[in-house]
C-alpha cells in the first residue's frame, strides 16, 4: 500500500477526530451493551489514531491488535501512552496478501479508518466475506467520497479535483482502488453478506486558520493531479 508519513498522519488526526460521525460511533457503542472488555483489531492502523478516537467510547478493559505493513508507523503507534486497562500488540502484516491472518484470533471488533478508498472492490468483498464468516462487527470510517468544496472558487478547481479523483482510483497495492466509490461499494458488500449498516458523512471542514494542513493538502492534490495528467502529456506531439 502507498505509504503515508507519520508527520502527515499526526497533522490530520485532530481533523479526522472532529470529522468522525457521532451517529456511527453511537451505533457502534450501542452494539456492545453491558460489555466490560473488548478485543479490537485495527487494520492499517497508521500511528494509532483510530485507537485514540474509539477507546474513550468502548468498555474500560480493551485489548488492541494494531496491524500495518509500515514498521515505523507500527512502532510509533505501539509506543503511545495507554490507559491502564488498555493493552496494545503491534503486528506487521501485508493486508493485501494476508488479510485473513490479520483477522484470525479472538476478536470482538474490526476497526479501520481512511483505508477503504485505497482498496479494490475485490478486496472489500473479501473483507466482508471474511468478517461475516467470523460474525464480527466492523467500524470503518473516513472514506474519501470525491466531494471537495473550495471557497473562494477558482476556474481550475473542477479540473484538479477530477484529476485527483482519477488518481484515487489507481492501484495502491490492492488492485485498482475504488477511491470515491469506496463507501457505497462497502455498504453494498456488507449488506450482501447480511450486515445492517449505519452510514454517516465524515467531512473535513478546514477554516482559514488551518493553514498548515491546507498547505499540505493542496500540495498533495497538486501532485496527484499531475501524476494523472503526465502520461497523457508524455504522448502528445512536441511543439
Amino acid at each position: 500500500m502507498t505509504g503515508f508519513s507519520a508527520e502527515w498522519l499526526a497533522l490530520r488526526e485532530p481533523y479526522d477526530l472532529r470529522a468522525r460521525n457521532p451517529a456511527v460511533v453511537g451505533a457502534l457503542v450501542d452494539s456492545f451493551p453491558d460489555v466490560f472488555s473488548m478485543r479490537v483489531v485495527d487494520l492499517a492502523c497508521g500511528i494509532g489514531s483510530t485507537l485514540r478516537a474509539l477507546s474513550p467510547h468502548l468498555p474500560p478493559n480493551q485489548n488492541w491488535r494494531l496491524v500495518d505493513n509500515d514498521l515505523g508507523l507500527l512502532a510509533r503507534a505501539a509506543a503511545l501512552a495507554c490507559p491502564p486497562d488498555l493493552a496494545v500488540l503491534a503486528r506487521a502484516i501485508d493486508l493485501a496478501r494476508d488479510l485473513e491472518l490479520a483477522l484470525d484470533g479472538p476478536t470482538d471488533l474490526i476497526a479501520t479508518s481512511a483505508l477503504l478508498d485505497l482498496v479494490s472492490a475485490t478486496w472489500i468483498d473479501r473483507l466482508a466475506v471474511e468478517v461475516a464468516t467470523r460474525r464480527l462487527p466492523v467500524y470503518a470510517a473516513l472514506s474519501y467520497d470525491g466531494r471537495t468544496e473550495l471557497a473562494p472558487a477558482e476556474k481550475l478547481d473542477e479540473a484538479v479535483i477530477a484529476a485527483v479523483n482519477a488518481h484515487q482510483r489507481t492501484d495502491k497495492g490492492f488492485g485498482p482502488a475504488l477511491g470515491p466509490e469506496a463507501a457505497t461499494a462497502a455498504v453494498s458488500a456488507f449488506r450482501r453478506v447480511g450486515y445492517a449498516v449505519q452510514e454517516g458523512r465524515s467531512d473535513w471542514i478546514l477554516q482559514p486558520a488551518d493553514r498548515e494542513i491546507q498547505l499540505q493538502l493542496f500540495a498533495g492534490l497538486a501532485v496527484a493531479a499531475l501524476l494523472v495528467r503526465q502520461p497523457a502529456a508524455a504522448g502528445a506531439p512536441a511543439h
